[in-house]
């Protein structure tokens, strides 16, 4: 019996992923991707479920490279054949692979449709078991044209095909999300049984309704459905009855029901700006909220409320802290009730509060720096959290971490002159500070105004002007208004080329290398 050749596609880019997948008719040629993943970890749970015949998997990634998984692939399940991609730069990488196993490797720049059906081809041929299913049809399947719309390619296809597959005036989208489901949950839900368990709710609820499933983001598995525009409201009702059944298994796991619509060709455009922005809502609502339908969530202010920051700044700098902290946990229990408030943006938020913390505490007092070291842990944390109870609970062991240090080392015992020196220092950064400048505004000798900085503060006048400086300047840098040479003088530096000397040492990269970055990570 003649079956298909299984591929799983391992790329930390998405553009890459969706160009492998749409750069030949995988069907046709008797292969079928069952599955895509960001990183070699996600792709070892991957494999666990789907069962792939070959992995193409790119060589540099985040967490886990190519490396690393095709060494755990041959270790778990050499029966699976591994394509590497790479760039022209990595040979020595690709070299150490191929004693881990690996049957080939293909050039991304070179990455072709004839290249990569001849090196699926070759490696699908040296699995004993398999023999490739071939067609000779030469147009797209139903499955494969909603496979390229989802992904956002536009393609001319015949009205005729798409009303005979979905005869039906009405779509919408239902799917599950597995997001928060702990590691031995996530090994017992197979995606698979999911889709089982919509597709029989929906042939007892609805007989005539037709349903595809979708190959979408990981932990996520959804179905289009189709259907008469008159039956849309019972789509309500196997939603909830989906929603009971999960509550008494894993009532971690969370539905959603899109909005309807009514041509094909709109389901990509529905799927992300409808059905993905709803499940995004999740993060915010309750979570005894389990299911998320259009058009039945509570109005919410569309308005969001931004947070002070330069007066939270100024009640840290006077030491006032239960204030500072008062207002920002107050500030935070108002955005968590915000469901449209941006996943990305709030978290962001809350690590840059804490960046913000650890800096400025850090200068008052040297006993901060293991907050200092720690906070990474908590971006990281914030970062992975599923729900906005996790990261707001975060936030919250991290004051308390901060109000220790502070109690320890008793706020009331500081060296005020040293206080109103910084304080003077981080108001008039921007301006040309000189060390006899601030001695005359306090009426200190020179020399000796050196020699009292040095003393009381862990660094000197000038790195820690240079500090405060490139501290502004990265905020500036993030913000992608003004040039680098205007951001050098809006901080104080007159010479650019000095600026940018200063920047690198202090961050480890230049200004311009710093923005690009900054500018990558936040569309990510």
């Amino acid at each position: 019996m003649e079956i298909s050749c299984r591929v799983v596609i391992v790329d930390d880019e998405l553009l890459v992923r969706q160009g492998i997948k749409h750069l030949l008719n995988w069907e046709q040629e008797g292969f079928q991707i069952v599955g895509e993943a960001s990183n070699g970890k996600e792709a070892l749970e991957l494999i666990e479920r789907v069962e792939p015949h070959i992995v193409i998997t790119d060589i540099v990634m985040p967490v886990m490279g190519g490396e690393e998984l095709t060494r755990a692939i041959k270790a778990r399940y050499p029966e699976i054949e591994v394509i590497i991609l790479s760039s022209y730069g990595e040979f020595d990488y690709v070299r150490s692979t191929f004693q881990s196993g690996v049957v080939d490797y293909i050039l991304k720049p070179k990455l072709e449709a004839v290249q990569l059906l001849d090196t699926v081809k070759r490696t699908a041929q040296k699995i004993p078991s398999l023999k490739l299913m071939e067609s000779n049809n030469d147009s797209l399947s139903i499955k494969h044209i909603v496979e390229k719309l989802i992904s956002g390619y536009e393609i001319d296809v015949d009205d005729s095909i798409i009303a005979e597959a979905f005869p039906h005036n009405s779509f919408r989208v239902i799917g599950a999300d597995l997001k928060s489901l702990n590691s031995v949950n996530r090994e017992r839900q197979d995606d698979s049984q999911l889709l089982d368990k919509m597709k029989a709710v929906l042939n007892t609820e609805i007989s005539e309704a037709l349903y595809l499933p979708l190959l979408t983001e990981p932990n996520m598995a959804a179905l289009l459905i189709n259907v008469d525009q008159r039956d849309q409201h019972i789509l309500t009702r196997v939603g909830r009855e989906l929603a009971s059944w999960s509550e008494e298994r894993m009532n971690e796991i969370g539905w959603t029901i899109g909005a309807s619509f009514s041509d094909l060709r709109q389901l990509s455009t529905n799927y992300k700006d409808s059905f993905l922005k709803l499940n995004s809502y999740r993060y915010f609502l309750p979570l005894s909220n389990r299911l998320i339908i259009h058009g039945e969530l509570p109005k919410t202010s569309d308005e969001i409320d931004i947070f002070n920051m330069n007066h939270f700044t100024e009640l840290l700098n006077r030491r006032q802290f239960d204030e500072a902290f008062g207002e920002l946990l107050e500030y935070v229990d108002g955005r968590s009730s915000q469901y449209k408030t941006d996943v990305f943006e709030f978290k962001s938020f809350l690590g840059n509060v804490i960046f913000n913390i650890t800096i400025l505490l850090g200068r008052q007092d040297p006993r901060m720096k293991k907050l200092d070291e720690t906070k990474y842990a908590y971006f990281k944390s914030i970062g992975e959290s599923s729900h906005v109870s996790e990261a707001a609970a975060l936030l919250q062991t991290f004051i308390s971490e901060v109000n220790d240090v502070i109690q320890l080392r008793g706020a009331a015992s500081s060296n005020p002159n040293m206080t109103q020196l910084l304080q003077f220092i981080r108001e008039n950064y921007a301006e040309p500070l000189s060390l006899t400048e601030i001695a005359k505004h306090f009426h200190f000798n020179p020399s000796y105004l050196s020699s009292y900085f040095t003393a009381h503060n862990k660094e000197g006048f000038s790195e820690y002007l240079n500090k405060i400086r490139v501290e502004k300047a990265a905020e500036l840098l993030q913000q992608d208004a003004a040039s680098i040479s205007e951001i050098s003088g809006m901080v104080g530096y007159s010479d650019h080329s000095y600026f940018t000397k200063v920047f690198k040492k202090l961050t480890g990269l230049s200004p311009s290398h710093y923005r690009k970055q900054y500018m990558g990570k936040k569309r990510d």
